[in-house]
């Protein structure tokens, strides 16, 4: 690096946002924030407690006044600062079912009045993708429904919410992951649609976040044949350009998201090559990843530094992007903290999202199944379920293939039967399971804490569906059931 003129040098990091192990920042992290790096993202392995949080997120800072740190910070499922015990927030397709904006924009405000309290001023958040796919495996419920208008709406109460409380919103995954069939962290999902299917459908609530004034939308390692060919959307100028930006007027920060994720790196041959073709493209702020280090960061400057020299990136592209960043941080160093806290707000609004179909009389001393899943990539392994809400009752824990439906009843021994799942319907041996349980003589009582579908299974007493399996959808969940612990 030492050849490399200074001031190219500092545009290139003004572009990356890094991430590091650890529950401090490493030398390398402070000193390249420094130098200009625009920031890091932080995830759960960052994070052990409140006030070591906001100790980390201050060294950054000293380093340099309007250092961008960001976090997914969506509530429901997906959470770093609850990655212990669960989200005390209900998740966006809670807050769909409940279909109330106003109560989007204060769960929103809460969690950046929060998020802003510890020092970190960029959500990676709201999910605004359109969930269509029952069998989505990455989207589920962290979107907040199937209606693109219902999901308009709330998109535009969730980036209100957050930047009432100085927080910049990330509206993501453009142009509309929900779809999607695929994971883009393992592949390269392909989305088959034509431009008015997309236009109708995927884009709606995009447009509702700009026009709520969102400071940045992130980009979708999908492939959207009738318009990216065979490039993912976030090395599609075409996505960038003359969609996002010509199109839809959005002149705020676009992100990607991560470059390590495959659907990205393995189409541009590596981490370093997939930061220079997302800002060709039009992208500004690149999100490298989760496992990152000073090595990586560094090739993506050299990377980046190359390009310009060898004329694969305009220098003019590189200013512009490092110049967005630059507008991006100023913004956060000009609101006024306020308490905008609302405490406890998530749990009436996930009990409010519970439906139920069927009855829940008489499930007193059940025996509660849950049946084990793994989580997705996004969300990561985090507390779920109805164990830490109920008192003295019979809990199993296991996968569908390891437990048994004879053994089950056998246990029950005619108490009822309460089985909790995440996305059931396409859990394997799942639906065989919950059907043998069915036809015995124990009542069953099914609780949905994924994305529901439209398959019910045949003879049990009631379906429960909670759209989410955050700490507030599982208390939620307790006290429909009526097996909420006293506190």
């Amino acid at each position: 690096m030492a050849n490399i003129e200074p001031g190219l040098r500092k545009l290139a990091l003004g572009t990356l946002l890094a991430a590091f192990r650890g529950d401090t920042a490493p030398a390398w992290a402070v000193d390249l924030v420094a130098d200009g790096l625009a920031g890091h993202v932080l995830f759960g392995y960052n994070i052990v407690e409140r006030e070591q949080l906001a100790a980390l997120t201050a060294a950054l800072h000293a380093a340099r006044a309007g250092v961008l740190l960001g976090i997914d910070e969506e509530g429901g499922d997906v959470t770093r600062l609850a990655h212990r015990s669960g989200s005390p927030y209900p998740g966006n397709a809670a807050l769909g079912a409940v279909n109330d904006p106003a109560l989007t924009r204060r769960i929103y405000r809460t969690i950046g009045a929060e998020l802003d309290e510890l020092g970190l001023n960029l959500d990676l958040a709201p999910t605004v993708d359109v969930n269509t796919a029952d069998d989505n495996p990455i989207i589920g419920t962290r979107s907040f429904g199937a209606d693109p208008q219902l999901v308009a709406r709330h998109a535009g109460a969730a980036v209100t919410g957050l930047q009432s409380a100085g927080v910049a919103a990330c509206a993501k995954h453009f142009p509309g992951h929900g779809a999607a069939l695929a994971d883009s962290h393992l592949e390269l999902p392909t989305i088959d649609i034509g431009l008015d299917v997309l236009h109708g459908r995927e884009l709606p609530p995009f447009v509702a976040a700009i026009e709520a004034g969102t400071k940045s939308i992130m980009t979708a390692h999908i492939r959207v044949p009738a318009l990216t060919g065979d490039a993912p959307a976030t090395f599609s100028r075409a996505v960038l350009v003359d969609l996002l930006r010509s199109e839809l007027g959005f002149t705020g920060v676009v992100v990607t998201d991560a470059l390590e994720m495959l659907g990205a790196a393995r189409y541009a041959g590596g981490v370093p090559a997939g930061a220079v073709q997302a800002l060709a493209a039009g992208a500004d702020l690149l999100c490298i990843g989760a496992d990152v280090d000073a090595d990586l960061t560094l090739a993506c400057v050299a990377e980046i530094v190359a390009a310009v020299g060898d004329g694969r990136l305009p220098r003019a592209r590189l200013e512009q992007a490092a110049g967005r960043v630059a507008d991006l941080s100023a913004w956060t160093l000009r609101h006024d903290r306020v308490d905008q806290e609302e405490p406890g707000i998530g749990y009436p609004a996930a009990l409010g999202a519970v439906r139920v179909e069927g009855s829940l009389d008489g499930l007193a001393t059940p025996l509660i199944v849950q049946l084990e899943s793994e989580p997705s990539i996004a969300a990561g392994r985090v507390p779920w379920g109805l164990g830490p809400h109920v008192n003295g009752t019979d809990h199993l824990r296991g996968t569908p293939s390891q437990l048994n439906a004879t053994d089950l009843i056998a246990r029950a021994a005619g108490r009822p039967l309460v089985v909790v799942g995440r996305n059931l319907h396409r859990l394997a041996d799942a639906r065989p399971l919950i059907d043998a349980l069915a036809h015995s003589t124990s009542p069953v009582v099914v609780v949905e804490m994924g994305w529901p579908s439209s398959w019910r299974p045949a003879g049990v007493r009631a379906f429960v569906t909670t759209w989410g399996a955050s700490h507030a959808n599982g208390r939620a969940a307790a006290e429909h059931l009526g097996l909420l612990a006293a506190a």
